[in-house]
């Protein structure tokens, strides 16, 4: 083998913000010939962070569809992958967490018998439907990987108890890490002049994010309902919400909040402009998994409204909060963060289990240890 030939798949923003460093890694690999292919599960979010990493694919199977079903999802990248794998023959193909995507490349990698690498394994919840369909496509990618890149080890742990192997097991630290040193700068200003007129020094705001398909309806309501007294109730608060383009998301947080004084209802903001946002503000609120990796970082207490995570290691050590849909425990949670100082200290000043910057070095040295390559080089992450 001269070079090992890798495809890299991604269709959805946060999967492409997760894969982008690990694709700039393996283009300076001499081993290794990379190449991307994207599905675009989620188009104009998807090319926002393209354009950002200046990745230019070598496939673009431009799936995306108005009110797409998951059916439609799985199938058109089956169907739009097996051409390509079957032009390429690749001999790794890398997916990542969780998508219809991740789940779909994965499957088609298999019926060829190519090998495939899952970036971000191991993270479980143990209900099939929360999150939905997030949980089953992760670990139906995991029942078809021969490599599972795993976070932490809490994470190794979960794929050990399944049967996987511990030598086709590396924990890596998260790759989300490693793009936010390409993203945050101290002095950012954003383009949007919105944001830019809030005094992040003297208000406390919160960012938002909250867009799952099983918190649609009432959960999105209650949601925006606490969001509301929260504000309402604290003069000092200035609440950004990034409302998801799904107008089954959208009309309801415009319904409730559209009318809300220190309430910004804003569109979902491109990579760079997410993370520096995530750098000002004094909080977040999300149903997001990334959110949880990624805010520990910059030192933001993160408040999950979920009732379950895959992400157990951010709870343990104390950097985020599960409060879920209720009203009542959202509003609490979130008023002791806002007026008690030494409870935000210990959120903010907890160690980020996730990360350390260096998850795609690691993750290409284990390809090539895999492979035959070289040995020693990939070095776990404790």
């Amino acid at each position: 083998m001269n070079k090992i030939k890798v495809i890299t798949i991604f269709g959805t923003r946060p999967e492409a913000i997760k894969m982008a460093p690990l694709v700039k890694k393996l283009n300076e690999e001499k081993n290794i010939e990379s190449k991307v292919c994207v599905t675009a599960q989620h188009r104009e979010m998807l090319d926002q962070v393209l354009e950002l990493f200046n990745i230019k694919p070598d496939f673009d199977l431009n799936i995306m569809k108005a009110k797409q079903s998951l059916t439609g999802i799985t199938t058109r990248v089956l169907e739009g992958l097996e051409e390509i794998f079957e032009q390429e023959k690749p001999d790794l193909v890398l997916v990542h967490g969780d998508t219809t995507t991740t789940f779909a490349g994965a499957l088609a990698a298999f019926y060829q018998k190519i090998k495939v690498g899952h970036v971000e394994a191991g993270l479980r919840t143990y209900d099939k439907y929360f999150p939905f369909p997030e949980e089953m496509n992760r670990k139906l990618t995991g029942a078809v990987a021969d490599l599972h890149f795993a976070p932490t080890s809490g994470s190794k742990n979960n794929l050990l108890r399944e049967g996987i192997s511990e030598k086709d097991i590396f924990v890596t630290g998260n790759t989300v890490i490693d793009a936010m040193e390409f993203t945050v700068e101290d002095s950012y200003r954003f383009s949007n002049k919105e944001l830019n007129d809030i005094d992040y020094s003297e208000r406390k705001v919160i960012m938002v994010t909250a867009h799952r398909r099983e918190n649609w309806g009432e959960g999105i309501e209650n949601i925006c309902k606490a969001l509301k007294t929260i504000v309402e109730k604290n003069e000092d608060v200035e609440l950004v919400y990034l409302v998801h383009l799904n107008p089954v998301v959208k009309d309801v947080v415009h319904k409730v909040l559209g009318e809300v004084e220190r309430v910004h209802l804003l569109s979902p903001l491109d990579t760079k402009e997410t993370h520096n946002l995530m750098n000002k503000c004094h909080m977040i609120m999300t149903d997001s998994g990334g959110l949880q990796e990624e805010a520990p970082h910059l030192g933001k207490p993160v408040l999950v409204l979920r009732d379950v995570t895959e992400r157990p290691e951010a709870v343990k050590s104390g950097t985020v909060k599960l409060v879920g849909t209720d009203v009542n425990t959202i509003v609490n949670t979130a008023n002791e963060l806002i007026k008690n100082s030494t409870e935000y200290d210990k959120m903010s000043r907890a160690i980020n289990p996730y990360g350390d910057g260096e998850a795609s070095q690691r993750i290409v040295a284990a390809i090539l240890e895999h492979f035959g390559f070289e040995s020693g080089g990939y070095k776990e992450f404790i």
